[in-house]
This record gives C-alpha cells, structure tokens and sequence, in this order.
C-alpha cells in the first residue's frame, strides 16, 4: 500500500496528534472562561486572509499543531464572554467531542443501513424535544443543515398538504397563485423559500408589526381578505419565535386561533427562540408552538451544538412524508411508500451528517436540565442588559427585549447630529477595538447596536464595560457627525 495511505490512517498518529489538540483546545477554553484579554474578532482584510492562506498553501514544510493554532488566533472567539455578536452559540466541549466522532464514522442517513443507529438516535432526539415543547398525538420530523433549509422543508410540506391539488407532480397552476402569511419581521429565508417555491414577491403577506416589533394580530384578517382579493390562495401563516433583528416573539396563541378559523398551515420560526418553551420561566413566551402544523428548532442556537443542527417537527407525523414525492427507486421502497427510517425521502439532503448523535450525548449525561439553565442563563442577561439601559443616561433600547437579544444605542449629551452615522460609526470602531465584538441591526429605519448575549459566562460586569466602551467611542466621535448633519 502507498505509504502516504499508511500514515493518513495510522492510529498512532492520530492518537498523538488528537492528543495535542485536545490540549490546545482546552488551554484556548481555558484562556476563554479566565477572560483572558485577546481580540474577539481579530482585525483583518478578506482579501490579505486569502493573501496570508495562499502563502501558507505554498510554503515548504508543514506542522498540524501550529496549523490548529493560527486557525484558532485567527477566529471569532464565540467562547469568550466578550462575543456579544451573531446567534452562534459557544458549543459544549462533549458536543465537539461527539462530532469527532460522527466525523470519523461518516456514517450517510438517506437510508437506514448506511447509518442504523445514528438513524435511530435521530427519531428519539425528535421525539424528546417534541415532547419538551408540549406537542402530543403523533409527532415526528428530521434533523437538517439550518434554519434556512429547515424553513423551507416545512413550507414545501404545506404547501402539498394545502394547495389542494399534487403540486409536486403537476406543478405549480398559475391560475391559482400561492401565498404565505408572514410578520414584516420574519426571517429572510422564508421569503427565500416563498421564491423558491415559485410564489415570487407577491406570494409573500407581510403584516405589519406593532411597536413592540411583534405581528399585529389586529391585522390578520384585514391582510386575509386583501390577499383573496388579489386573486392569491394562502395557504399558510408563518410565527416568529424569536425575529432575528429584536428578538421579538410573535403572539402565537393568537396565530394559532386564527389558522384554525381559516384552514391554514400554521409553522412557528422557532430558529432561536423556540427552545425556550422547555424553560419554567420563560416558556410563556412560546405559547401556543405546540399548536403548530410545524416548528424549526436549531440546535445550534440555543442549546449548545454545533452547526449545523436544525430540528423541523410536525404535529401531525404524516406531514413528515408531504415534502416530496419524487422517486428513486435504489433509495426508497416502491409504491411510493417511504418508511420513517429512510431519511432521504423526508429532507433536501441525501447523505446528511449523524446530527442527532451529539445531541443525545448531551440530554444522557446532562439531561434536560443542561438546556434550562443555558436559555434561562442568557435570556437573564439580555433582562439585565435592558435594566442597565434604562438606568443610564444617553442610553436608548429600540424595544424591550423579550431573550438574549438585545438593541440600543448611545445619544451623547446634546448631540443633534445623524444618529444613524454615528451608531454606525460607533460599531465600526468597536471592531477596530476588538475587545468586545456586537453587530447592528435597522429598527423602523434607525440603526441600532445588536448583541445576542450567547455566553452563559458573561457577567454583569462584562456588559457593564461594554456600554461602558460604546459611550466612550460614541462621545469621541460625535462632534465629527455633528459636522455631517
């Protein structure tokens, strides 16, 4: 056999070299817990990165642990309590741990015998976190690459079961234009998927939001009956648990009712928030998820895995089969019967990741109640965070938070200048700074500060200098915004 063959599977190796990462790695979480000053996003140009990497590609020579360490220096550091940034979560070690795993037995889930127990694990996963957010009679569903994809195979699965007619075979009947109901706020890729499935803009409702960024319910059936009005068939009514730019929660209750007055699809975004219908306190804010026809869930948001890991749960476990319908008959069993346990009749995927292996790691060793404490943890923060706000000066919130999502700006003393720029300004600094690393979002047209509070580890204290470094970095440039009025 080729020698290169030899050493590329040599345990030996792999043991030695695993060894030092597992070192590396913690030492990198070590400095992480400690707050350990360093960069959270390290200043760079996209193009010198490429620049840098194409360099390294062609140098003599090369070590994997000091390969392993450039890329760690190099990243977004989402396990320092100083990331305030994106909805990453920072992943639990056991999780990592597991996807080395799953890596090495690359086991596929299109069909059974390519993956029989990650298959399985997968089932009780979906059945447990079901469970958890209150669904009852027969649920079921899949594991799939994101929100976005997740998303999408739940609208596929209405749109079957609503357009009232085999819309997978026959195509879409331009007589009878499709549309889905969703909040101004929803997340671009269910317009994305309303594309996708051929609904184009005007398949998409938008209802307006209130001033607390939620879907107006009051709205519903006046948006109803304009859309029927316009020749439109909607099939579907789309919730937000949470929205991305305020993490706002839709009132689902209320969505539920009226999906059930007018025979609609009902699908909860639960991307973010959805998890927080297993917590004690903060579970009334998912009130009514567990009417839904559908809900996307991603692991790897609020419940510590990581990406991607995206859970798509019907109420009704036949829906589970409504996505598609083509035929492949080396996959699939014949007559169009497509057993729970062939995964690629149900997702975009063929062959997909053992997603549910590290997930089930996590709910054995640590139970549910590893999950409670991560969400209650950080959607205390994001209260506290809002409670600092209000009690300082200059400082503004766009809306009261209801998680860990939090956006606001600082209004130096007396300045009449654009406040659009100088936030701008403001974010375009801290990065510069890169002590703490938060984005900005646009609320009703004003641009606002945006941190996702993802690190259970971050303290009062943390956010207490960041607001801290926001007013400094606001009142040093505000006379030069002044200037651009």
């Amino acid at each position: 056999m080729n020698h290169l063959l030899k050493q590329a599977f040599d345990p030996d190796e792999f043991r030695r070299e695993g060894h030092q990462l597992v070192d590396l790695l913690a030492s990198y979480l070590e400095d992480c817990r400690d707050n350990k000053p360093m960069h959270v996003l390290p200043p760079s140009d996209p193009d010198a990165m490429v620049g840098f990497w194409t360099k390294d590609l062609n140098n003599p020579g090369f070590n994997l642990q000091h390969f392993y360490d450039t890329l760690i220096r190099q990243a977004n550091h989402i396990h320092h309590p100083h990331y305030m940034g994106h909805q990453v979560v920072p992943p639990a070690p056991l999780a990592a741990l597991t996807e080395l795993t799953e890596a090495l037995l690359n086991n596929g889930m299109a069909i059974y015998e390519m993956g029989p127990s990650a298959t399985a694990i997968e089932r009780v996963v979906l059945r447990w976190l079901a469970a958890r957010i209150g669904m009852t009679g027969q649920p079921d569903g899949i594991l799939t690459s994101g929100g976005s994809v997740g998303n999408l195979t739940a609208l596929l699965a209405a749109r079957q079961v609503k357009c009232g007619y085999n819309i997978w075979d026959e195509g879409v009947r331009s007589e009878t234009p499709l549309a889905i109901m969703v909040s101004a706020e929803a997340h671009y890729s269910i317009a994305r998927a309303a594309r996708i499935m051929g609904m184009g803009e005007k398949g998409l409702v938008k209802v307006p939001v209130n001033s607390r960024m939620q879907l107006d319910p009051l709205l519903l059936d006046e948006m109803l009956t304009r859309a029927t009005g316009q020749g439109l068939k909607v099939i579907a009514l789309v919730g937000n648990a949470c929205s991305t730019s305020t993490g706002t929660f839709d009132p689902l209750e209320e969505m539920a009712d009226f999906a059930d007055k007018h025979s609609l699809w009902f699908h909860v975004d639960g991307a973010h928030g959805g998890a927080a219908a297993m917590t004690e306190k903060y579970r009334h804010l998912t009130s009514g998820i567990e009417r839904a026809d559908s809900v996307v869930i991603d692991f790897h948001k609020m419940m510590l895995t990581p990406a991607l890991t995206t859970a798509v749960l019907f109420r009704n476990g036949s829906h589970s089969f409504e996505t598609f319908a083509q035929k492949a008959a080396y996959l699939l069993e014949g007559n169009g019967q497509k057993p729970w346990f062939d995964g690629a009749g149900r997702t975009l995927e063929c062959t997909k990741k053992m997603m549910g292996v590290k997930i089930y790691a996590m709910i054995r060793l640590y139970g549910e109640q590893l999950f409670k404490e991560y969400i209650t943890t950080t959607f205390d923060l994001g209260h506290r965070l809002a409670e600092m706000l209000q009690q300082k000066k200059g400082f503004e919130l766009a809306v009261q938070p209801d998680g860990n999502i939090v956006c606001f700006r600082y209004r130096p003393v007396h300045f009449m200048g654009n406040m659009n720029l100088l936030t701008a300004t403001v974010r375009k600094k801290m990065l510069e700074d890169a002590r703490y690393y938060v984005v900005q979002t646009s609320v009703n047209g004003h641009i606002y500060l945006r941190v996702t509070l993802m690190n259970p580890f971050s303290t009062d204290e943390h956010l207490n200098s960041m607001l801290l470094l926001v007013k400094t970095l606001a009142e040093s440039v505000a006379d030069t915004i002044d200037d651009k009025r």
